[in-house]
């Protein structure tokens, strides 16, 4: 068997295995690869769980300032090792890296059972150009079902933004048409970084009247 990180060939007792129904594949990582991915702990922000020795970021405190209380969960710090699997999921197009975290998103997410999950969309523009939806993808390896209230404006990728520019960032959310208000929202996203997005598509549910909105990503 090949590691799908490192291409090295594994033993099957050396290597971590979650069988895929798409395809009829089997995942592999080997334990090498596995340690490289970086779980948040103790020294996290309580409220974002960004890396600090401090009870709240800076950034949480930003953004109490401006009315803002922040309610995120993550898994993940988002350090090298994530960032090459995000670049092998999302931009070389790889679905079945979905499945890499899809039993710890399950487990964490079944803690949430009473709200409604909504995945932050991409763009029509995005979507043609990626071809899948990489939260969704997610969510449907970690058998969450989730509900597509959210649309997305075609705008200029965030990647390539300062922290700055991704901050002063305008609505690029609006809610679809026809759909049935929940009372409580689980937003999901791929990974936290400003919390900008989070905040605008969780300004655009509070609009139609969702009464509490929480978020989770994998990274942050």
């Amino acid at each position: 068997m090949t590691c799908q990180f490192c291409y090295k060939n594994i033993s099957e007792k050396r290597c971590f295995t979650s069988v895929l129904f798409l395809k009829r594949r089997s995942f592999q990582t080997c334990e090498d690869c596995l340690k490289q991915f970086e779980k948040v702990d103790e020294e996290s922000c309580f409220s974002c769980y960004q890396k600090t020795t401090l009870e709240k970021c800076q950034d949480c405190l930003d953004w109490e300032t401006k009315g803002n209380s922040v309610k995120h969960k993550s898994i993940y710090r988002y350090n090298q090792a994530m960032k090459t699997y995000f670049s092998v999921f999302k931009f070389q197009g790889d679905y079945l890296m979905a499945w890499q975290f899809a039993e710890e998103i399950k487990q964490t997410l079944k803690l949430y059972k009473d709200f409604t999950v909504v995945p932050i969309p991409l763009s029509k523009k995005r979507m043609a150009t990626r071809r899948f939806n990489q939260v969704e993808a997610l969510l449907e390896a970690a058998e969450i079902s989730y509900e597509r209230i959210l649309e997305k404006k075609d705008i200029d990728s965030q990647t390539t933004k300062t922290k700055q520019e991704r901050l002063s960032s305008e609505q690029v959310f609006k809610i679809k048409q026809d759909i049935k208000i929940p009372k409580k929202v689980l937003l999901v996203d791929d990974i936290y970084t400003t919390g900008q997005t989070i905040f605008l598509a969780k300004k655009a549910l509070q609009d139609i009247g969702v009464k509490e909105i929480i978020s989770f990503s994998l990274a942050r």
